[in-house]
């Protein structure tokens, strides 16, 4: 139960890329139809996503870990 209110919460977040999403596949257009040809897939621009979050995730931390460093070098704080 408390997972499926954690996806629910995750899911109100993170917006629906499928912009086809309920639509009957007989009146989807295809690609390149209506549209530019090298439209990313709603599967690469999850990946981006995530890709994105994690990378910014890590500079965060290592700008924090960077920051902690030079002040325990100042204060003269010995590990």
């Amino acid at each position: 139960m408390r997972f499926k209110s954690i996806v629910n919460r995750l899911s109100v977040i993170f917006s629906d890329l499928n912009l086809n999403s309920d639509i009957p596949v007989r009146v989807q257009p295809k690609v390149g139809e209506w549209g530019p040809q090298h439209v990313p897939t709603t599967k690469q621009k999850k990946r981006v996503r995530f890709t994105v979050t994690g990378i910014f995730s890590a500079v965060v931390v290592a700008l924090f870990l960077l920051g902690n460093y030079f002040y325990k070098i100042l204060m003269g704080i010995t590990a």
